[in-house]
């Protein structure tokens, strides 16, 4: 694969959010505090870089219950995001004891050409952990899985939107292809 350019970087955002820098909510965030965009190459995903062992009690796998119970559970973690989950939607969790403690959607951003690559790129989004199952490993156990699925579903690239938490995700490879604010992008 070539090397790809800071500018086809820009240009790969861009496409997946279209006029972006044009909303409100983004023109709002000040320019001390930019926003990142991480991907990582599903190629050089390395399911041991990060282990945590769990007991009997802790599962993952898709949400399969009652949408308004889920979005009561997304609503403790970032209340806006709530709009975001709909019976459509394919959310991937963890649960300790049956109870859900950590979700994410899995998402599809289509297929881009990046250079002279087509890329098909997924990724979790909407990424939470109910307060009173934070710092066990839950959340980071639960991406990993979600770069294994799209790993077996054939997508190229795990793409991480809107986030401040850069060194959380890098712990799994992920890295910052562009960094944001509300007058658009910013060098690193």
């Amino acid at each position: 694969m070539s090397e790809i350019t800071k500018e086809q970087y820009e240009a790969l955002f861009l496409e997946m959010n279209p006029g972006y820098f044009e909303r409100d909510y983004v023109k709002a965030i000040p320019e001390d505090e930019p926003a990142s965009e991480m991907m990582l190459d599903l190629d050089d995903f390395d399911e041991n870089i990060y282990s945590k062992s769990f007991g009997d009690e802790v599962t993952f796998g898709y949400y399969e219950g009652d949408i308004d119970k889920l979005k009561e559970d997304v609503a403790r973690v970032v209340p806006h995001w709530t709009q975001f989950f709909g019976e459509d939607s394919r959310v991937y969790c963890a649960f300790v004891n049956g109870e859900l403690a950590s979700f994410c959607q899995i998402q599809d951003f289509g297929e881009h050409m990046v250079g002279d690559s087509k890329w098909k790129i997924g990724g979790p989004g909407c990424v939470g952990t109910l307060p009173e199952y934070r710092n066990r490993g839950l959340g980071l156990s639960m991406v990993k899985n979600v770069a294994k699925i799209l790993c077996d579903e054939h997508y190229d690239h795990s793409y991480i939107h809107y986030t401040y938490e850069t060194a959380w995700y890098g712990k799994l490879g992920y890295k910052t292809f562009v960094s944001w604010n509300g007058k658009g992008f910013v060098e690193e």
